[in-house]
């Protein structure tokens, strides 16, 4: 891609669905019990209406408010479905989801939704987005960025690098993504 090629991408206004599950990313403290629990997607209210894009419209939809670790095959055929209806608008498409699940839900997207048209990527947060050190900000960031510049595909986007699905999983010890061999 030239230099003028992504200035015409980036300074163009853009739509981009944003898709929420639940996980670490929008885990919001309940004062009365002291948990951390996903119940309203909080991405809005939080991430969101801080970010300064003139150039991106983005559209919010709660599909889940769910731990990764409690999804089951027929969460990740309901994300791959809800991505499917998406599709035909012909805009980028971001998934915040749960880290722990999240490879394995991309991949089932991947092998699932064919013939894409636009990048689909995906992104969450090892701290929830309301804690100071949390790197959710971050990642949402990056995320819609990239969004913006990749080709059709999969994606992981996670603490500054993308990563193309399958091929993709958790490092508990380094707390970020990789890239294995299939």
């Amino acid at each position: 891609m030239t230099n003028d090629m992504v200035n015409d991408v980036l300074n163009t206004p853009q739509d981009v669905i944003v898709l929420t599950t639940g996980g670490t990313i929008e885990k919001s403290y309940d004062e009365y019990d002291g948990s951390l629990e996903n119940k309203d997607s909080i991405i809005k209210h939080i991430i969101l209406k801080r970010l300064r894009m003139p150039y991106t419209k983005l559209h919010v939809f709660s599909l889940l408010a769910k731990d990764s670790l409690n999804f089951t095959d027929y969460d990740r055929a309901f994300v791959s479905k809800n991505i499917e209806v998406q599709l035909d608008k012909n805009w980028p498409i971001i998934v915040l989801h749960g880290t722990d699940t999240m490879a394995k839900t991309a991949e089932h997207c991947a092998n699932t939704l064919k013939d894409l048209a636009q990048p689909v990527v995906f992104t969450g947060a090892m701290k929830p987005m309301g804690f100071d050190d949390s790197d959710a900000t971050q990642n949402v960031t990056e995320a819609i960025l990239a969004s913006k510049l990749l080709k059709p595909g999969v994606y992981i986007s996670f603490h500054n690098k993308i990563f193309t699905v399958p091929g993709v999983r958790k490092n508990r010890e380094k707390r970020t993504f990789e890239a294995y061999k299939c």
